[in-house]
């Protein structure tokens, strides 16, 4: 069983010791075991020690009837433990899977309870994370995924802390009993539908029977491939400062690496580099889909190829890998004429435009590219627009996107292309500012 009950409090303290000084403990109280557990102890260790203010918050699916009893339970356990308490209630998606649809509504209102300098703290204790190593092996997770739950991540504004990981589910129920605390049982939990609960009360026992210590083996997998993880993470760093370097074409604003940096490393490593460089842009493909960044990457030189992923598009172009999406990803619709040049002009789906210097005589209008559109340059006369941007190696995406001045029919500028992008003689220059929108920042 390990440690006898009574030393939980110390363990927690010290496993809490490098979140002492956030300006606020939040538990994500269900009203559960392990989350009863954690929060008694910090309301009595607070009674003794310097804590940062403590306070639980209890997310209600509404997914079961009784359910509807959750909420009064946890408001009673509070208000014995004198510790405010938060009920969010949320709308669970439907989809395919049930458990991920509440677990995603359940930590969208953590985020958004989460500020800067708070930390959440949840009950996930060592058996959770034996049975998730488990669960994610079946599934063919990599290395990242086998890593199992991290004792903290980023989470809003603030952190997500798990302090009971090295703790065992007896732990926390011999603590339990010795104090007498009484606690909520999701009927859920017996659900032998749901994988996770086939895996601790099927498969788990049966392991457990043969190999006692398969939780702590299990656990200790776990840290090992998180040490393996922090090592890959690092070559990814040093692959992707290789590959960081700025580009012409910077002004947009997009995350993008050189190309020739990443095609030159190994199949493994410009995987890693690269699942490390979308992890916070996108939610990773699996490994059959990965394929998609061969297809990208093997094209002709005259292609324009993508690689479309969940929340975004990866595209190759001039010479680059770019990630592509929000407003990048819908075509933009001209907005009509552009009545008052001495203001920034508004661009739907396009971020706007604005002149410097002196504006032109109208009357003017912003388009974009259709095909066939000539420039006049004073020093080489009449050029096709498509020729001139080939010249200048514009990304191909940014072709059908770059705002054109019109006055009439004629093509006075493109916007943010030196030589292109205004008339020096008359002193005006046409600036493009694409987008404020975050890169798919998750």
């Amino acid at each position: 069983m390990g440690q006898p009950s009574i030393d939980l409090p110390s363990r927690l303290l010290r496993n809490l010791k490098p979140w002492l000084s956030a300006s606020h403990w939040r538990v994500a109280f269900s009203g559960g075991l392990d989350s009863t557990v954690l929060l008694h102890i910090l309301a009595n260790l607070a009674k003794t020690e310097s804590l940062p203010a403590l306070s639980a918050i209890h997310v209600h699916h509404g997914l079961q009837a009784v359910a509807d009893a959750w909420p009064a339970h946890c408001q009673a356990v509070c208000d014995e433990l004198s510790v405010p308490l938060q009920v969010v209630r949320v709308q669970v998606q439907p989809g395919a899977s049930l458990e991920r649809a509440a677990r995603d509504a359940r930590y969208a209102a953590f985020t958004a309870a989460t500020q800067a300098k708070d930390v959440l703290l949840t009950g996930q204790h060592r058996d959770d994370q034996a049975e998730t190593l488990l669960f994610r092996l079946l599934r063919g997770a990599g290395v990242r995924g086998l890593s199992g739950m991290p004792v903290t991540r980023a989470l809003g504004q603030g952190s997500l802390v798990r302090p009971l990981l090295d703790i065992t589910r007896a732990e926390l129920e011999a603590y339990a009993r010795e104090h007498g605390l009484h606690w909520v049982e999701d009927p859920s939990n017996q659900d032998w539908q749901f994988s996770r609960n086939y895996l601790r009360h099927q498969v788990m026992p049966l392991l457990t029977g043969r190999w006692p210590q398969a939780h702590a083996s299990m656990a200790r997998s776990a840290a090992h491939l998180r040490e393996a993880q922090g090592l890959l993470d690092e070559l990814a760093k040093i692959d992707l400062a290789q590959a960081s370097m700025p580009g012409e074409f910077e002004w947009p604003g997009l995350p993008s690496l050189e190309f020739a940096a990443i095609a030159g490393l190994s199949d493994a490593r410009q995987r890693n580099a690269l699942s490390h460089w979308l992890e916070p842009l996108t939610r990773l493909p699996d490994t059959d889909h990965w394929s998609g960044w061969a297809d990208l990457r093997d094209a002709g030189n005259d292609a324009s190829p993508i690689w479309r992923l969940a929340d975004g598009a990866l595209h190759r172009s001039a010479g680059r890998l770019w990630w592509l999406s929000g407003q990048w990803l819908r075509t933009p619709v001209v907005s009509g004429d552009w009545h008052e040049p001495s203001l920034a002009l508004r661009l739907p789906d396009n971020g706007r435009v604005m002149f410097s210097g002196q504006t032109p005589a109208g009357p003017l209008q912003i388009r974009y590219r259709r095909g066939g559109e000539v420039m006049y340059l004073a020093e080489r006369g009449h050029r096709d627009l498509k020729r001139l941007l080939n010249e200048r190696a514009v990304p191909g995406f940014v072709r059908g996107r770059l705002p054109l001045l019109f006055r009439g029919e004629e093509l006075l500028a493109v916007a943010n292309l030196p030589g292109l992008d205004g008339n020096a003689l008359q002193g005006w220059r046409l600036h493009w500012q694409p987008s404020d929108e975050d890169q798919g920042l998750r």
